[in-house]
């Protein structure tokens, strides 16, 4: 077993060389075993835990070990070989993805786990879809192949059929006699066997051209395929058995390259949480220069006044870190996931986002103002739970993924608030664009006050989200004031005006606004600024957009004409059907609002037999605009915004 200290310190005093490894897998793939596994055999940890033990290292949370899943990214650290690794462990259920897809931002590289017995599974193939709009280099590690049916060569061709012919297997081939459960591919020692380098060299030009020359391909080359997302190293084993583990970390060592950081500093933030005394922790990675106590953070103007190493529930406290670290600090008060510090840049809006909306039901004995309060807090930590004061109807709603964790959050809430409450009934979450250009001015001119602004509006591609410009003249709006429009279109979500719900999928750009010398001061623009967005709405044609699921049906082929129907009965699309053997592959897309507990129809007529995947794509225009506009209870003549 390789030995490693517990912080990772280099006790040979050579340069030290950082990585941030993320463990990402649908549920029950054997994540955090794997995580557990990598300790182990790094020396970090004595013994290894189990999940279904309630003892792993990285599941320190209660409710975690009670329900043997990971809830909340963590991380831990340890030595292999000359790098100090951190490990960021994430959640795999999905209706904790949000978490996950954070993590995504500060990572080095990624191994995706992909369980031998189920093989590649609906949410498996989303985190596929994160991981190359993030662009991280990605290994593969198929793990639980000790269970009996596992079948090596049928899972690489099944990964190759989803993620391309890029999957390599860094590996050779064991026999059923070496491991009774199937066959397992095992890392090769001596160097790559002839199969492995054809398969690099097809991957890459400059590899095919260095094979063809010399028979052989560098290992430089190797890495720069990885780190570019041309080869997608894949390793097999189990995790819980401890076989294919160093072989991963020995590949993870080779064939990551080490990353060059510019000495200006930057830093991302990913993660906001509290520690067992309430204070405050900021989770981020330093992208540039070092960060030290009590340096003074740009653009924040708060003082750092620790900074943390965790590992699991451990931590270290130092007194810098250099570039290319993950760490928790305290002190900062006004930071969120996502936000880019210094030269940093912020982050884009997260693909996996609550599609559903729930009211939470208070006791009658609480104070709902303190607790709205309460849960801003808890918003903070998990801002995709939008909690939004409802003012018409004195309600708290709340955005939610699903069941799972509704249980969850009911609980937090119980436990840090000492408050039992109840969520109602769960409705869709729909979002406004509109289909053409106009344009908004806004005007505030009350006594010793002035501004106005005007925006053009104009409609983006479907998921593009909110982008805002300035093509305004200097000569006729200052610099300064130009700025501080961009931060109020910025500083919050708009409400459209057919049922109040959050404008998407549009450009804003101010086209010219005016200022007065003696009067204007910078709250005039803020008003000004939500004037014209809200006139510009009111005179513009918008439309409702409602979520809808990506899905993909194997199902016996007797049942393909039940399930078209289905589709076409649920407002969706689909592709032509493709025949694989005795089965037949269907794929398309359906609003969330009519597909939601769908699956269970689709099992009882597939007789258990189809497998049913699905993944949220996105918004798009609603299959029954006017019927959600007449149940809406949105006073659509209101002159403010909410």
């Amino acid at each position: 077993m390789k030995g490693a200290d517990f912080m990772g310190n280099n006790s040979e005093n050579k340069p030290d060389r950082y990585i941030n490894i993320g463990i990402v897998a649908h549920v029950d793939a054997g994540k955090t075993t794997l995580s557990e596994s990598m300790l182990y055999h790094a020396g970090a940890i004595r013994k290894l835990g189990r999940v279904d033990h309630k003892d792993a290292f990285l599941d320190t949370d209660q409710m975690e070990r009670e329900r043997g899943i990971t809830i909340f990214s963590k991380q831990a650290v340890f030595r292999w070989k000359d790098r100090t690794i951190t490990l960021l462990d994430t959640p795999g259920h999905v209706d904790f993805s949000a978490e996950m897809e954070r993590v995504l931002q500060v990572l080095d590289c990624a191994v995706l786990v992909v369980s031998g017995a189920d093989g590649v599974q609906g949410h498996t193939q989303t985190l596929w879809k994160l991981l190359k709009r993030y662009h991280i280099p990605t290994f593969l590690f198929v793990n639980k192949m000790d269970q009996e049916g596992t079948d090596g060569e049928k899972l690489l061709k099944e990964l190759r059929k989803r993620f391309g012919e890029n999957v390599v297997p860094f590996v050779d081939i064991m026999t059923e006699s070496d491991c009774p459960g199937g066959k397992v591919y095992l890392h090769t020692k001596e160097g790559a066997v002839e199969e492995v380098l054809e398969e690099l060299a097809v991957c890459e030009d400059d590899m095919m051209e260095e094979y063809l020359e010399e028979g052989r391909i560098s290992l430089d080359k190797v890495q720069k395929a990885v780190a570019d997302r041309q080869v997608f190293p894949c390793y097999f084993g189990s995790a819980l058995h401890s076989q294919g583990v160093e072989e991963l970390l020995d590949g993870l060592d080779l064939y990551i390259k080490d990353k060059t950081y510019p000495a200006e500093f930057g830093a991302k933030v990913y993660k906001i949480a509290r520690d067992n005394q309430g204070n405050r922790l900021t989770y981020l990675k330093v992208t540039g220069g070092r960060l030290k106590v009590k340096d003074v953070v740009e653009g924040l103007n708060e003082k750092i006044n620790q900074i943390r190493i965790y590992s699991g529930e451990k931590f270290e406290a130092v007194q810098k870190v250099e570039a290319g670290r993950v760490c928790a600090v305290t002190g900062l008060e006004n930071t969120r996931p996502g936000q880019g510090i210094g030269a940093e840049e912020e982050s884009d809006l997260p693909v996996l986002e609550p599609v559903l909306t729930y009211q939470i039901l208070l006791p009658d004995d609480c104070d709902v103002h303190k607790m709205l309060l309460n849960l801003k807090i808890l918003e903070e930590e998990e801002p995709e739970l939008h909690i939004v004061w409802e003012e018409q109807t004195s309600e708290i709603h709340v955005q939610l993924m699903g069941d799972v964790q509704i249980e969850i959050l009911q609980r937090m809430i119980k436990e840090r608030f000492g408050v039992l409450v109840e969520f109602g009934e769960g409705s869709i979450v729909y979002k406004e664009t509109i289909t053409a250009p106009v344009e908004g001015v806004g005007h505030f001119e009350p006594l010793r006050h002035y501004a106005e602004v005007h925006l053009r509006l104009e409609p983006g591609e479907r998921g593009s989200g909110m982008q805002f410009a300035a093509e305004c003249s200097e000569d006729i709006l200052d610099r300064n004031w130009q700025r501080l429009v961009l931060t109020h279109l910025e500083e919050k979500e708009h409400k459209g005006v057919l049922i109040g719900s959050p404008i998407t999928d549009m450009k804003i750009t101010l086209t010219s606004g005016r200022a007065h010398q003696k009067h204007t001061e910078g709250g005039d623009f803020r008003q000004a600024t939500y004037r014209a967005v809200r006139q510009g709405l009111k005179k513009a044609d918008s439309i409702l957009l409602e979520p809808y699921y990506e899905f993909r049906m194997e199902l016996p082929s007797e049942n393909v004409g039940r399930a078209m129907t289905d589709i076409q009965n649920m407002s969706g699309k689909f592709g032509t059907p493709m025949i694989e053997e005795e089965t037949t592959v269907l794929t398309g897309s359906a609003p969330v609002s009519l597909m939601r507990g769908y699956q269970k129809e689709f099992t009882a007529y597939t007789g258990g037999c189809g497998r049913m995947a699905v993944s949220l794509k996105g918004y798009d225009i609603c299959h029954n605009q006017e019927e959600v506009l007449a149940t809406s209870t949105y006073d659509r003549g209101r002159s403010g915004e909410s």
